[in-house]
């Protein structure tokens, strides 16, 4: 069974992604280039081209139907605005769905991602079968361990990793959760 679709934040609105979100995610991209290139290995000019976008997320549309993965855009409350993405992958095996995000520029610092973050988590463990959220976190990219960290997420280890972006150090934090996470008021 595919997680839920959509979960509305006090002041943003996760959601599955689609293609028609190309343009706005290409813009978000694009505003946040300098931002997301020492920690993403997808981070460059291409990947800020709405052409670009609009393949991805096709690929991203057939991800959501196959069971593989499942992607979110964090919106701003119109739903026009891309201010972060969020995703559930299933890559860490049995009984466990990842957790990765990155921010626009301008939303980094105000609680966006850990609220975002905090109900992927209760999605994530309210799967059939999944016992476990996982978040991975480069161990030099402190605002991005910040997160799990809030959530009360365990530093389970510490294990290499190949060197994909400028800044990684080829050494990653392995956080996990297995328990919900109380309500928030969101929904």
């Amino acid at each position: 069974m595919a997680p839920t679709e959509r979960i509305t934040l006090t002041d943003a609105v996760l959601r599955r992604l689609r293609v028609d979100d190309a343009d706005a995610m290409a813009r978000a991209v694009s505003e946040s280039l300098d931002h997301l290139r020492p920690w993403m290995a997808w981070a460059d000019n291409g990947s800020a081209t709405a052409k670009f976008q609009r393949e991805r997320l096709k690929g991203v549309a057939q991800q959501w139907k196959r069971g593989d993965e499942y992607q979110y855009g964090l919106f701003d409350t119109s739903e026009l605005r891309i201010i972060g993405a969020f995703g559930l992958m299933t890559r860490r095996g049995r009984g466990t769905l990842e957790i990765g995000y990155w921010m626009h520029v301008d939303e980094v610092g105000r609680g966006h991602a850990t609220k975002a973050a905090a109900a992927l988590t209760n999605v994530a463990l309210a799967q059939r079968g999944v016992n476990k959220a996982l978040i991975y976190t480069d161990v030099a990219n402190d605002r991005s361990a910040a997160i799990p960290r809030r959530l009360g997420y365990t530093m389970l280890r510490v294990e290499e990793a190949p060197i994909t972006a400028p800044s990684e150090t080829g050494r990653q934090n392995v956080w996990v959760r297995e328990d919900p996470i109380a309500e928030t008021g969101d929904s």
